[in-house]
């Protein structure tokens, strides 16, 4: 277990007033430290699809006969898989400007970027966030959001006002994992695996290259409402780095990089 949880461990039962514990909270907070770390794949994927249910339902999601939804199926057709990982794609009809890959398989994207996106640029985009699924980093994102609960929990225990603040405040497990930054080991490894991705599936992979270049003009705007889709991409390597990257490999596998 993480040596840090256990830390957190010793240092709660070695306070004087633990005696006020709620160990109801400290159950629970044991379980999910348990379960964050015993966790298989299949179990992980039914917790997160009961998140993404709910997400589903506190969304607005587009139809099939939708134009974002024929879009979306046009541009993924023949994206089935990753890496053993069944996907399954949805729109939401939202301002916001996001796309998401949970563990699961399933691939939210949200209309307002759509807008903002042309076809290659989108599945630049969609290729990257798969590309974190298919190598489980987006797992161990939610493994840890689940580790923070927990912790969250046996804190709570000690004080009804922290435990208030941890259940309405915190958020959700869902909402700290797809939150997460991911390293730029893992970045530089999901824009590979994007890149092969595209080129599986008969896509151009130079549009991974594109939807950076997409991205890049975003940030010298400075305008707020690209703030959390910027946040997602541009804290490492930066975008001049990924751009050449992979136009480098496309020139060298013969694609057209206009």
């Amino acid at each position: 277990m993480n040596r840090a949880f256990l830390t957190l461990i010793f240092l709660y039962f070695s306070s004087p007033i633990y005696s006020q514990t709620d160990w109801g909270r400290v159950i629970t907070g044991a379980v999910k430290a348990g379960r964050a770390y015993t966790l298989s794949d299949e179990d992980l994927a039914k917790m997160v699809q009961k998140e993404v249910s709910v997400m589903d339902r506190q969304n607005k999601v587009c139809g099939e006969n939708n134009k974002y939804t024929k879009r979306l199926r046009s541009l993924t057709k023949g994206m089935t898989d990753a890496n053993g990982i069944k996907l399954n794609f949805k729109v939401y009809q939202t301002t916001d400007l996001n796309a998401f890959a949970c563990p699961d398989g399933s691939v939210r994207v949200y209309s307002a970027l759509m807008d903002l996106l042309n076809d290659n640029e989108l599945l630049g985009v969609i290729g990257h966030e798969i590309g974190h699924v298919a190598l489980r980093h987006v797992k161990s994102a939610w493994k840890d959001a689940l580790l923070r609960s927990a912790a969250s929990d046996m804190i709570g225990s000690r004080s009804k006002t922290w435990a208030a603040m941890s259940d309405s405040y915190l958020g959700s497990v869902a909402s700290a994992a797809l939150s997460a930054k991911h390293s730029r080991y893992h970045e530089t490894q999901a824009d590979d695996y994007g890149y092969e991705f595209l080129k599986k599936c008969g896509k151009n992979p130079w549009a991974l290259g594109l939807a950076f270049k997409k991205l890049k003009a975003l940030s010298k705007q400075g305008n707020k409402k690209y703030q959390k889709l910027l946040e997602a991409f541009s804290s490492h390597p930066d975008f001049d780095e990924r751009i050449n990257r992979v136009k480098e490999k496309a020139k060298k596998d013969g694609y057209n990089c206009n």
